[in-house]
């Protein structure tokens, strides 16, 4: 079993770290020019828009109001790379990671608006819901040309993110959780296994409304509460700060010492590791966070892109940074023989003592328990693509059992093949969104009439035809 685990890391590492960082990155590139930067142009109006959406009360049955989608998208994003997957990759590829982590956070602002646009546009009323996401768009944006293709790019992508996200990703969030209990509060992996398998049920089973409420209330809560303590930490080493910046920058173009004091990070593995964590923490190009914003109640498919967009600057620009900064100005990653969430741990335990372990961890259960929730959200979407209704209550099953499972044991070769399906669901994605980028570049263009001349924005969502 290990020499199959190890070749399904060796591919893996190989399509994540070179295939898809060329494809996503490129993608995001080519939106941003195609789009005239709207991740510079639109970006106070995009926070305006989200704003406006807060207190909007959605009246659609089956749909979200679109501060609940992005809340939900947002709870996807927001997870343990954040914590773990930042300070990976300032451990390999040196503070110059970060810098790099921003550029592609930037790009794929541009990436995911066109996710969210095309999932708006390509939405479908199945039974008393709405769905949408990449499977949707492919097979029905594509299928007029090439039908063929387009119902296995979709089918193919469907279930790759059912195995990536809702069930085996599902899994490691669990695992996560379950450890994090364990080591800083004494819980057994079993009954915190349970306990994460019975909350999340309660919430499976209400729905995308019952997803949509808990996501508004919660993720705002916990990023606040992450953001607020690592502001508190780089007030306590704000003397530290300004050469944390100098180490980010200098670092992004010069090579550098990596963990542990081993020299000779040099830039190449900055930009690999701060753009493959970047595109991995904040999932645009990836195909997960348009089912989220699918479903959103709006006028217009670009208002929701542009609110999309606002999740990827949540994501990367502010709670990565907040991460990445403590643990630069704490010097955390220079610390011989700590890796991944041990690294950001002592950066938070210089600041606070032990309890800053502790706050680290619950921050770490709130990140994992959402994306559970966002996650799980992601795969019933695809399962009503495949099968319909009457797959609902076989998935939801398979999830649960597996949340205490996961929470159980790390099972070497289930934790690759999710990495591996991660990876190669980008695929069939990126290649919608190139296809049907005239028409991403249409809507954009209406929209920008329609708010020029003024009045009310209308646009004829599919399901109304």
């Amino acid at each position: 079993m290990q020499v199959v685990q190890n070749f399904i890391e060796t591919l893996d590492g190989f399509i994540s770290g070179y295939i898809l960082i060329v494809l996503l990155l490129g993608t995001g590139l080519y939106y941003s020019i195609r789009l005239g930067l709207p991740q510079l142009r639109k970006f106070f109006h995009a926070f305006k828009l989200m704003f406006g959406g807060i207190f909007k009360q959605d009246k659609s049955e089956g749909s979200l109001s679109s501060f609940q989608a992005l809340s939900t998208a947002i709870a996807a994003q927001v997870g343990t790379g954040n914590v773990g997957g930042v300070a990976t990759a300032i451990g390999i590829g040196g503070p110059g990671a970060v810098f790099w982590m921003w550029i592609t956070a930037l790009l794929g602002m541009s990436t995911i608006f066109a996710e969210a646009v095309l999932a708006q546009i390509f939405r479908e009323r199945r039974g008393d819901e709405l769905v949408g996401g990449p499977a949707y768009y492919i097979s029905k944006g594509m299928g007029k040309k090439s039908p063929g293709l387009a119902k296995f790019l979709a089918g193919f992508f469907a279930i790759a993110i059912i195995i990536a996200l809702g069930l085996i990703g599902n899994m490691v969030q669990s695992n996560s959780i379950a450890d994090a209990v364990n080591n800083s509060f004494g819980i057994p992996k079993l009954i915190a296994g349970i306990i994460i398998a019975g909350i999340a049920a309660l919430i499976f089973i209400g729905g995308v409304q019952r997803i949509g409420r808990f996501a508004e209330l919660v993720v705002p809560a916990m990023a606040v509460l992450y953001i607020i303590g690592s502001a508190v930490l780089l007030v306590i080493f704000r003397n530290d700060l300004g050469e944390a910046f100098g180490l980010i920058f200098t670092h992004a173009f010069t090579p550098t010492a990596a963990a542990g004091g081993f020299a000779g990070a040099m830039v190449r593995q900055a930009i690999r590791m701060g753009v493959q964590r970047g595109l991995f923490s904040n999932e645009a190009g990836m195909g997960s966070t348009p089912h989220a914003h699918a479903v959103a109640n709006v006028k217009h498919p670009a208002e929701q892109g542009l609110i999309a967009m606002v999740g990827v600057f949540i994501d990367t620009i502010i709670i990565c940074s907040a991460t990445a900064l403590a643990i630069v100005a704490t010097r955390a990653y220079e610390v011989e023989g700590l890796e991944g969430v041990r690294i950001t741990q002592h950066a938070f335990t210089q600041a606070f003592g032990p309890a800053g372990g502790s706050f680290l961890a619950i921050c770490l259960m709130f990140f994992a328990f959402t994306t559970i929730i966002g996650w799980y959200y992601f795969g019933e979407s695809n399962v009503r693509y495949l099968f319909g209704k009457k797959g609902l209550m076989p998935y939801r099953l398979l999830v649960v059992a597996g949340i205490v499972f996961g929470a159980l044991q790390e099972v070497g070769v289930i934790w690759a093949l999710s990495g591996f399906f991660n990876s190669i669901m980008v695929i069939p994605n990126v290649i919608a969104l190139l296809a049907l980028s005239p028409l991403v570049i249409g809507v954009f263009q209406d929209y920008n009439r329609q708010m020029k001349a003024g009045g009310e924005l209308s646009y004829q969502f599919p399901e109304n035809e």
